[in-house]
């Protein structure tokens, strides 16, 4: 229809307002004519075709799904979409902004997590209600610093987070954790880890239970946070944290040195 937005005016629309979009375009086809043939995901909404409503059906599926993972792969299909065939080839090119993590409590562990977390490509905030801890000069790794109730934060925040973002939760403190814990289980995010020694783990988790937190809610958040490496140094515990939230989001539950595990190293299964 005359005057409607074309697939590159949306996609560049949505990558200025830094909105995550999936662009998948056929790059080999036994098939002429479908050579360069694009679909566009943005939200909950697939545009355009790749001349066959099964084959659009199944890649935009996977486009969206691409849209929540925030990885571009190359993907092979039938002509109509079938599984196992490799009669077209389709790039799955996703354009996102980067994961957050959110680090809930301005202690002496918050400024390595930023610095960790911002090597590993994270837009990382710190949040606290103590303006005299919550400062730039404390945490200057952070790309924002913010002055408030942790709780109240993730309910500003909150619908934004997904999958690929984390809520790191060092406070310490009851009345900002179990709060800000309930919080950030309103949320889709995909990491929630919250500091502790396995003591201060069973009293909170105690009180999140009071709070109304199902066994589902409570098996969502990871505490004691981070993964089992001996950490000693708040930077040692910013690699531990990382390396957990990295195996969380590969669905690695038991983790081996590499040297006495077995299988692929890389594991990549966005390409089919």
């Amino acid at each position: 229809m005359a005057g409607e937005p074309s697939l590159y005016e949306i996609l560049r629309d949505c990558l200025a307002r830094n909105v995550p979009v999936v662009l998948a375009t056929v790059v080999a086809s036994t098939e002429a004519g479908r050579l360069g043939a694009k679909l566009l995901a943005h939200g909950t909404e697939v545009l355009g075709t790749l001349g066959d409503p099964g084959l659009d059906a199944v890649v935009g599926r996977d486009a969206l799904g691409a849209l929540v993972s925030g990885q571009s792969s190359t993907r092979h299909y039938g002509l109509g979409g079938e599984a196992r065939e490799d009669d077209v080839t389709v790039f799955v090119e996703a354009f996102s902004p980067p994961p957050k993590m959110i680090i809930l409590g301005a202690v002496d562990f918050s400024a390595a997590l930023a610095e960790v977390a911002r090597v590993l490509g994270y837009r990382v905030t710190v949040c606290d209600a103590r303006a005299v801890f919550a400062t730039k000069r404390r945490l200057p790794a952070a790309d924002e610093v913010v002055v408030e109730w942790p709780d109240r934060y993730l309910a500003k925040v909150g619908a934004e987070l997904g999958p690929r973002d984390a809520v790191c939760v060092l406070t310490h403190d009851t009345k900002f954790d179990v709060p800000a814990i309930v919080a950030a289980l309103a949320t889709e995010v995909g990491y929630i880890g919250a500091m502790g020694s396995r003591r201060t783990t069973e009293q909170r988790n105690a009180r999140l239970r009071e709070a109304g937190v199902a066994a589902a809610g409570l098996a969502r958040v990871r505490a004691p946070i981070g993964l089992d490496l001996g950490a000693r140094t708040p930077e040692e515990t910013a690699v531990s944290i990382c390396a957990e939230i990295i195996a969380s989001q590969t669905d690695t539950e038991t983790v081996l040195p590499l040297a006495h595990s077995t299988g692929a190293i890389h594991r990549d299964g966005a390409v089919s």
